[in-house]
């Protein structure tokens, strides 16, 4: 149990370390754009070979299917109430991205739990596109939370229990192995590849290409190439 929380806090601690780095310091527009774009496609990767495939293989397509409705629309609709929240002016900048980094996080960590229970041991691959894409998110997030006018301190408070939550949610996916189907583990994975998905079409890639430009897709190339080389190598 504590060596699973152990890497559900290794995982989770990027959101930390992005959030100091976004608020730490000034970065320029088109960087972090870069980094979102790797970090975009980074995300692409692991939807596709550690959350679709894996639900696709343990629990067949129609919990799959499910699961993407259910946290594409979950994540929608979370959104929606952030975007009505702060009537869509700036201080709601950076919302998007933190509530994406909760409501796949949450998810995606518990997937790794439950691969660890099941005794086919930790996922590396996992772990490192679990780190990787977290990242450009709380770099992104706290940077246009900290240009909007919030409190350095409440942007980090904010970040460091998202991953706390996320840490939980991998011990949490660990003990619902013991009495979770298959149906239910690819139900899981579905949801994240949904919430997931839903936040990269409707944040993290305009925000990418908007503050990147052109060479944000390449970026994202990149990342995808990595995270899918770390999936393909496990």
């Amino acid at each position: 149990m504590l060596e699973t929380l152990g890497w559900g806090l290794l995982a989770a601690s990027s959101l930390v370390l992005g959030a100091i780095a976004g608020v730490v310091r000034d970065w320029n527009h088109r960087l972090v754009g870069l980094v979102l774009g790797f970090g975009a496609g980074a995300l692409v990767a692991s939807i596709s070979f550690e959350l679709a495939e894996e639900g696709f293989r343990v629990g067949g397509a129609l919990p799959v299917a499910l699961g993407l409705a259910a946290g594409a629309v979950t994540f929608f609709l979370a959104d929606m109430a952030v975007d009505r929240l702060g009537g869509g002016d700036a201080k709601t900048a950076g919302l998007p991205l933190l509530l994406g980094g909760l409501l796949d996080g949450i998810p995606e960590q518990a997937v790794l739990g439950i691969g660890i229970a099941s005794g086919a041991g930790v996922s590396l691959a996992l772990v490192l596109a679990i780190f990787v894409s977290n990242l450009p998110e709380a770099i992104g997030s706290a940077s246009d939370l900290r240009a909007a006018g919030h409190h350095t301190r409440r942007i980090l408070l904010g970040w460091t229990a998202i991953a706390l939550l996320c840490a939980a949610a991998t011990v949490g996916g660990y003990q619902l192995q013991e009495f979770a189907g298959k149906e239910l583990q690819g139900g899981i994975d579905g949801f994240a590849a949904g919430a997931l998905l839903v936040m990269l079409v409707g944040s993290m890639i305009p925000e990418a290409t908007e503050k990147g430009r052109e060479p944000a897709g390449l970026a994202a190339v990149l990342g995808f190439a990595v995270a899918a080389g770390l999936s393909l190598a496990s």
